[in-house]
């Protein structure tokens, strides 16, 4: 049985909201109960987690602060419900807004002669982010048959195939949104192309067919003293 007409707020807000925010800056969430004859207990969720609250912050009014709001409360749903009816309620969506961030360090990549390389940049953002491909400093020119660019929200590839020993050098991954850009260095070195037949191979060739002669010679051997 709902409670006749109580109705929650929170930050003035009767229906779900979006909060736009920036990272590093404090969130205030005040939940405030309306239409009420008596006291009401009021819950917090982050997600599908209660909110540890103190008490004097749970009764017709309850406040939660985040503080400061960073990255990983980006997407995240808070929502305030009355205790004794939890279908009454109102969630929050954050939309906290952060420049590029590259994650990893610069890189050095070895790839032989005429084999395929890929390189990654994990890069999260929001909003989204879009990347610029450089090489020694210079953008690319994205030759059809010879380079290849994936890219999701949060990960930007550079696909080069087989590659030759005019590719050697430094490839950049710029993602740049409205707020920044993040870079990553990958240093790349074409090395020889390693011969078909490897050297160990030729050796165990060699040992078993000099193996095979002396085998031969002592055989003859047994042959010629038996006459």
């Amino acid at each position: 049985h709902s409670p006749a007409g109580v109705e929650l707020s929170v930050n003035n807000h009767a229906a779900d909201f979006t909060l736009s925010t920036s990272s590093g800056t404090p969130i205030s969430l005040s939940c405030l109960v309306q239409n009420s004859s008596k006291a009401e207990e009021l819950l917090w969720y982050r997600g599908d987690g209660q909110v540890d609250l103190k008490d004097g912050n749970k009764v017709n009014i309850s406040n939660i602060c985040i503080s400061p709001a960073t990255e990983t409360d980006n997407g995240v749903t808070f929502t305030c419900k009355l205790m004794r009816d939890k279908s009454i309620k109102v969630s929050v969506i954050l939309d906290v807004q952060f420049p590029p961030n590259v994650t990893e360090e610069d890189e050095t990549v070895k790839a032989e002669e005429d084999k395929d390389v890929t390189l990654t940049c994990n890069a999260k953002s929001n909003p989204q982010g879009q990347a610029t491909w450089y090489k020694n400093d210079t953008i690319l020119t994205l030759q059809q048959d010879r380079y290849q660019v994936y890219q999701t929200s949060e990960v930007f590839q550079l696909s080069i195939t087989k590659v030759v020993k005019s590719d050697n050098g430094t490839y950049t991954c710029e993602v740049k949104s409205s707020l920044g850009t993040g870079r990553k260095n990958f240093h790349l070195i074409v090395e020889d192309k390693k011969p078909v037949f490897p050297m160990e191979a030729v050796i165990a060739a060699v040992v078993v067919v000099t193996l095979t002669v002396l085998f031969g010679i002592v055989a003859r051997k047994d042959k010629i003293f038996k006459v």
